[in-house]
């Protein structure tokens, strides 16, 4: 009897995770019963047969979900039900009356009580913090809230559904219990990928169908994805990322330094690693999901980094946010709202008059001054993407977590990419006069205050100065583009996307896997404290100590580099050379690979990282 109830009750401590192999025992018999209707109900019975596989399935994903977050379930369960009510009565209206308010109505109703709980469970802490230091006031929340695994990703592809209904992209989903299985799909419910209903819904009605190469490339997927998490990801986070950001006074600037690289490396292994394994579950079981990553760390701008990296919120956020604020085209009551809710956050975080000023001032802009001052259509279509991406990156850090520094990690991302787009059309004569300017300024600023971030900010200026210092000299002499060059160019946009990523990456992490409640002073301290490490005096004495005694964690971190550098082909190679292998190989492959993988796997298991989001 204490075995049923482990493997039937719900454990706090011990969610339901990829990497156990109590996952996989789970999987393996799911996957059984799921061939055994596959092979033994008959064809003949059609739909019957496909509406018994996705019955099987949806109940299968509510344990599934019971076993990681528990009573959490009724929430799913409700918000399942409320927003297939709804769309069922916004498509009713629709057909009945083009011009009915109701429709509008029905949709911002859905939105409110979809939101409504993802704000209280997640950012309750958070707004209540942010009230009282804008008003002075000492407001607290009492009851300790628990934040419902995976409660960001299905309540975006639950608005996704009930937008595309509204604004008739797809029709509404006849069978509640369809579409439960739509919303609770196990593999990628609890981190993503972000699956809009267009994608999915249609292949709810398809027949199974699974080749032998895809087949292969399922399997494939999943031992990528563990191999990403446990030897890569898990193996960096135990060794040495966490040990530095649970106190970075302990370690030197070098050190805090390496560990904000390798974070980059930790972050992408283990997110990417979750969405192959959830890929390839899916697949085997005739389901495709979309595609996430697509190699990020290639990018050569902070804008196509964005285009590569969790491409699935990415697209729900240009479809959602971007868009209905009016994109490249223009700007209107969402545009000053959300300008509005960042003025107030600045004023917040750095004091009413300088945190009110520069925000407002965009805003009166916004408004007055640059539509009637730029006649270029061009652009004014530029600023109208600029401030609107802006709002949409500052919004999507907001989605991560209930902290300052989600937000701050935000609106450096959209920083950048607003000045990748105003430096790159930049003539080269502009281009070093700016950059020389900017590290004069830098420099005076470290001279006057001695604060580590301006030397930190300094160094890397310095670095940019001297590269395009070389770039602009052979501007000036006229010399041809080549081969060589072209790809010293690449080489160097992709390094400085990198650093760019990765310097952001340091309020990201500060605010990771924190109590929500003392979120906020916990990441804000631990941001400082790094970027005072880091920026402050360092000793070379340490740096050759440091890279013999982590040596492994080192050479694992170049090695991680290393294979998410290799080109596209090769990596689409392999992966088609290991689904065409004899079954007999696959199996001495896959039971290979699981006995290195396993050999990395820690005390503690590690949940994956975008749990928390």
């Amino acid at each position: 009897m204490e075995w049923i109830k482990y493997i039937l009750a719900f454990d706090a401590e011990h969610p339901l995770l990829f990497t156990q192999f109590y996952f996989w025992g789970f999987f393996a018999l799911v996957y059984a019963l799921f061939a055994l209707i596959m092979d033994r109900v008959p064809d003949s019975l059609g739909n019957k047969k496909l509406h018994l596989r996705n019955v099987y399935l949806l109940f299968v994903s509510w344990f599934f979900y019971y076993k990681t977050s528990g009573l959490f379930l009724m929430l799913l369960a409700f918000v399942t039900l409320s927003d297939w009510i709804i769309a069922q009565q916004i498509h009713k209206s629709n057909i009945k009356n083009l011009k009915s308010p109701l429709p509008k109505i029905l949709l911002a109703l859905s939105v409110t009580i979809d939101l409504g709980f993802l704000a209280y469970f997640k950012y309750a802490y958070f707004l209540t913090d942010a009230f009282n230091d804008l008003f002075g006031t000492s407001y607290s929340i009492v009851d300790k809230i628990i934040l419902p695994v995976g409660i960001s990703f299905y309540t975006f592809q639950v608005i996704s559904y009930t937008a595309d209904v509204y604004h008739k992209r797809i029709e509404p989903v006849k069978n509640i219990l369809d579409f439960g299985f739509y919303v609770s799909f196990f593999p990628q419910l609890v981190a993503g990928p972000i699956v809009r209903a267009a994608e999915f819904i249609p292949q709810l009605y398809k027949p199974f169908r699974l080749s032998r190469r895809a087949f292969g490339i399922a399997v494939f997927w999943i031992i990528n994805g563990l191999a990403k998490k446990i030897i890569m990801s898990d193996f960096l986070a135990v060794n040495l990322i966490d040990r530095v950001f649970d106190n970075p006074l302990l370690f030197s600037g070098f050190e805090n330094l390496f560990a904000l690289f390798a974070y980059s490396l930790q972050v992408y292994a283990d997110f990417s690693g979750y969405t192959d394994i959830a890929i390839g579950v899916a697949m085997l079981m005739g389901f495709y999901l979309p595609m996430n990553f697509n190699s990020p760390y290639k990018s050569q701008s902070p804008q196509e980094f964005w285009r590569r990296w969790h491409m699935s919120l990415g697209r729900w956020l240009k479809t959602y946010l971007y868009i209905p604020l009016g994109g490249n085209r223009s700007i209107g009551f969402g545009t000053y709202f959300w300008l509005t809710v960042i003025a107030l956050v600045s004023a917040t975080l750095t004091g009413w008059w300088l945190g009110i000023m520069i925000p407002f001032g965009v805003l009166v802009a916004a408004m007055i001054i640059v539509p009637r001052v730029i006649k270029d259509t061009n652009h004014l279509k530029l600023f109208y993407s600029n401030l609107n991406s802006f709002i949409t990156q500052v919004m999507g850090g907001l989605w991560h977590g209930a902290s300052w520094n989600f937000i701050i990690w935000g609106g450096i991302n959209g920083f950048g990419m607003i000045i990748e787009k105003i430096w790159r059309p930049m003539n080269w004569h502009i281009r070093f006069v700016s950059i020389t300017l900017l590290l004069i300024g830098l420099c005076v600023a470290d001279s006057m205050t001695s604060l580590p971030v301006w030397r930190l900010f300094a160094v890397w200026t310095a670095i940019v100065w001297v590269v395009t210092a070389i770039r602009y000299i052979y501007f000036l002499l006229e010399g041809p583009e080549n081969k060589f060059t072209k790809a010293l160019g690449t080489a160097w946009a992709i390094l400085q996307t990198f650093v760019f990523i990765t310097f952001t990456r340091l309020f990201f992490r500060s605010s990771s896997n924190l109590d929500p409640a003392t979120a906020n002073e916990v990441a804000w301290a631990t941001a400082k404290n790094m970027v005072n490490q880091i920026g402050g005096a360092w000793s070379n004495a340490i740096i050759p100590e440091f890279l013999w005694s982590y040596r492994w964690v080192v050479l694992m971190f170049i090695a991680g580099m290393v294979i998410h550098w290799l080109p596209t082909d090769w990596k689409r190679r392999y992966r088609l050379w290991f689904s065409a292998m004899p079954l007999w190989t696959m199996v001495l492959a896959v039971v290979a690979a699981i006995a290195v993988i396993y050999q990395f796997v820690t005390a503690d298991v590690q949940p994956f990282i975008y749990f928390q989001f």
